[in-house]
């Protein structure tokens, strides 16, 4: 299943840090960010079911769309 999220994530540097978040969080998802999208769109490509919840970090903040 496909997720989208709006994110704070709006820089290089936070990109990075994000980087090792989902790593940990989505060990075997899938996913990108769009950085030239006015929302820093964050796709997810999972089998498992994702939340805002479980993305909960330090790092950034998430917001699913619709």
């Amino acid at each position: 299943m496909i997720y989208v999220f709006k994110t704070t994530v709006d820089s290089k540097s936070k990109l990075e840090s994000a980087t090792v978040v989902l790593h940990e969080l989505l060990p075997h998802a899938l996913w990108n960010f769009d950085l030239e999208d006015c929302d820093n769109i964050l796709r997810i490509d999972s089998e498992d079911e994702i939340s805002e919840v479980m993305l909960q970090n330090d790092i950034f903040d998430c917001i699913e769309l619709e």
